[in-house]
């Protein structure tokens, strides 16, 4: 999955659950993506970060809010 397709993916959850924080939304997210993707965003962050850190979910969340705080950041 792209940069820019988990952005809207994480935006159509966050919709869904407009009182979560951002790391409620991401862990929602992957839940939902399924385990395939799971373990694709935890690959992902072992590739950014050089380490794996934690369980595969833990990791796919961190992917994922590394990828939306970036577009943040990139923003401001």
């Amino acid at each position: 999955m792209r940069d820019e397709e988990l952005i809207v993916e994480f935006a159509l959850t966050r919709l869904d659950h407009p009182g979560l924080d951002l790391e409620e939304i991401a862990a929602l997210l992957v839940r939902r993506v399924g385990p395939e993707r799971t373990l694709e965003f935890a690959a992902q962050n072992l590739a950014d970060r050089g380490e794996l850190r934690g369980a595969v979910f833990d990791a796919a969340v961190e992917r994922v809010m590394r990828v939306v705080l970036a577009l943040r950041d990139a923003q401001d």
